[in-house]
């Protein structure tokens, strides 16, 4: 007995699922953007004896080491911890610890204390942060995975624009701030913080919202039997190929039957890792290779135009931050219209592995007391490179993530999201400690 699976009216979930994405995203980037407000904060250092004395605290290489290394730890237990406490539960925990922990840091913002006072609750709060966000986003791929392949890239295309978002917020916020009110600076960055605690109870209230709409409850109750045929009914173009070869593989090899996809078992974790383990690999490579030089190299670049006061004050906002999130926002919408290697194809991951180029590249550009011999100085140069590094970070990373739950039965698409998810923040991880290596360098 077939099921007729209703329509995605407004396109409602296809747009709660890209807000989610928005929303686990946002912590990471307002931290990441905000490098400037902490560097300020944490730029002297009062001795014994009452003089000031400069102290390198390296505050973007820690805070990237420490924001990576709570998101491995505990995506790697939620990888294995998924099955025993509820998606709903597991996400809503962490979007109410990241808005009580950004309100923390809002409320900071009017409190004077001393640099190293200010470092080490910096650094707990990046913790702990990271801590929420890494079951967060495991849970949420987990649970995107058993959609169609077009929602994870609504999906990725979502964290995209966190980026973007936190990146503009922080260029108005620098617009705003006049240089000899200290208020000013200090109500700037209060807006600036309350903005991801509104942001974050507002994609609460959508993951709330999710399951009480019929589309998503026919994806999300896989007790249901469902079969290849409905499900075709409901995708566009893309989707029903993926579903198609899917089937004719499966029933080549045996494995697709009448049975209900309720009544078939839950692959092991390992057993599912075999099947993805290629895509998990491109996946961890591509973060890596990102991380290891955003935004801790790419901070570092500075313009050739340096006696305009206006432009030299937005530089590392606009060529930094916003062109890196715009177009990696591009590429992960890209997939929507094409997909190039496809999953299949040796070209695929030889694409991923040729981004380590953009390593001593970024390197060689216009950074400042730099020891290496600096080839491309001009703004124009660092743009290009930096506009085709993140536009190949979001459209490789996106192809990985929507890949990945079609190499599996539909009944493992959530062990199979929460594995890459892993394997994403494990690029992460291996790119903020390689960061450290490659700043000694430059």
């Amino acid at each position: 007995m077939t099921m007729s699976p209703p329509a995605d009216r407004g396109q409602a979930v296809g747009l709660i699922i890209f807000v989610l994405g928005l929303g686990t995203l946002l912590p990471w980037n307002f931290f990441l953007t905000a490098s400037e407000y902490f560097n300020q904060r944490l730029e002297s250092n009062v001795t014994s004896n009452g003089s000031s004395a400069a102290k390198d605290y390296n505050y973007d290489s820690w805070m990237a080491l420490l924001s990576q290394l709570p998101l491995l730890l505990f995506t790697l237990l939620n990888s294995f911890l998924h099955h025993w406490v509820r998606p709903r539960l597991r996400v809503a925990f962490s979007f109410v610890l990241i808005f009580l922990l950004f309100s923390l840091n809002a409320a900071l913002v009017r409190v004077p204390m001393q640099p190293d006072t200010f470092f080490s609750v910096t650094m707990a709060t990046i913790w702990f942060i990271n801590m929420a966000s890494a079951v967060l986003q495991s849970s949420l791929f987990g649970v995107v995975g058993r959609f169609p392949p077009r929602y994870s890239t609504l999906f990725m295309s979502g964290q995209g624009l966190a980026g973007l978002f936190a990146a503009l917020a922080m260029l108005f916020s620098i617009l705003h701030t006049s240089s000899e009110a200290d208020a000013d600076r200090s109500s700037a960055a209060l807006g600036y913080f309350i903005t991801p605690c509104v942001a974050t109870l507002g994609t609460l209230l959508c993951f709330l919202l999710l399951p009480h709409l019929e589309f998503a409850r026919f994806f999300l109750n896989k007790h249901q039997s469902q079969s290849v045929e409905t499900t075709l009914e409901l995708c566009g173009p893309t989707d029903k190929q993926v579903l198609e070869n899917g089937s004719k593989h499966q029933e080549a090899n045996g494995k697709l039957s009448n049975e209900p996809e309720g009544d078939q078992e839950r692959s092991s974790v390992l057993q599912v890792f075999k099947k993805i383990w290629l895509m998990a690999m491109c996946v961890t490579c591509v973060f890596a290779v990102t991380l290891s030089v955003f935004p801790v190299i790419t901070l570092r670049v500075r313009t050739v135009y340096q006696d305009n006061p206006v432009w030299d004050k937005v530089f590392t906002c606009v060529c930094c931050f916003i062109v890196f999130n715009a177009f990696d926002l591009a590429g992960r919408g890209a997939p929507s219209l094409v997909q190039w290697p496809s999953k299949e194809s040796p070209l695929f991951p030889v694409s991923v592995f040729s981004r380590l180029v953009f390593i001593p590249l970024l390197m060689m550009c216009n950074v400042e007391n730099s020891n290496l011999t600096i080839f491309f100085s001009h703004d124009c140069a660092f743009v290009t490179i930096m506009a085709l590094f993140s536009f190949t970070n979001g459209y490789l990373a996106s192809l990985c993530m929507s890949y990945a739950p079609q190499l599996v039965r539909s009944k493992d698409c959530e062990t199979a999201g929460t594995l890459m998810s892993f394997f994403l923040v494990l690029g992460l991880a291996l790119g903020a400690s390689l960061s450290f290596l490659l700043v000694k360098l430059v």
